[in-house]
């Protein structure tokens, strides 16, 4: 015999109504036990019925099944976090290309492109804008050109002092080389005679006195020394 399929409705007839959640409950909570055991899964359910009776069921303590269930939906809002960090993120990155957009625009028109769609106020305040500009340019131009030529003065200054010191120094040489020569002809030997006395004495010593003694025994007819 075909089971007759119920129709998934509320049940109009309160007692019927009551039979039919007695055995649906009882029905459930023995599904929840057999999925504890079969899984080792800690199931908990709560039923309210509708005259508002409490009817549990736990496979360990409700309590400490509440409180995990309370710590892990924590756990899932700060995973959550993440994702509104990415909406916030895609904003401002939204916001930041419109910026870029604007900023390059505004390049542009500084060059002076673009500048078909800009009325004649607009135009009057980008000239205004680039007169500014252009006026501080030339203001920071001139600074740089005021310290590249102080730089060099600085540096002309310091090579006249060196060409002055080497122009004395070559001025200087002359003397020094006189000196020089000078203690050269002034030197002496080591027994306190100069080099000239040295060879007088050596051209007026012995072999003279040798020739005379040889001359005056060749004249007395003496045998030569």
């Amino acid at each position: 015999m075909v089971r007759e399929k119920i129709q998934i409705k509320k049940i109009d007839n309160t007692a019927a109504r009551q039979v039919t959640f007695s055995k649906r409950r009882r029905g459930l909570f023995k599904k929840a036990a057999e999925l504890s055991v079969l899984c080792d899964a800690d199931v908990a359910l709560i039923v309210f019925s509708s005259t508002g009776k409490l009817f549990e069921f736990c496979n360990s303590s409700m309590k400490k099944i509440i409180e995990k269930h309370s710590t892990h939906s924590k756990n899932l809002e700060k995973h959550d976090q993440p994702f509104l960090d990415l909406n916030l993120d895609s904003n401002n990155y939204a916001s930041l290309k419109k910026q870029i957009a604007e900023a390059s625009l505004q390049l542009r028109q500084m060059r002076g492109e673009a500048l078909e769609k800009l009325t004649v106020e607009e135009l009057q305040q980008l000239e205004k804008t680039l007169e500014a500009g252009l006026g501080r340019v030339i203001d920071r131009k001139g600074a740089q050109f005021m310290q590249q030529i102080n730089s060099l003065q600085q540096k002309a200054a310091q090579l006249a002092e060196e060409n002055v010191r080497l122009r004395r120094c070559v001025l200087e040489m002359p003397n020094m080389g006189r000196q020089v020569v000078a203690d050269k002809d002034n030197v002496v030997n080591e027994d306190g005679q100069s080099s000239e006395s040295v060879t007088n004495a050596s051209h007026s010593g012995g072999p003279q006195e040798c020739d005379d003694s040889s001359v005056t025994s060749l004249k007395l007819g003496l045998p030569y020394c």
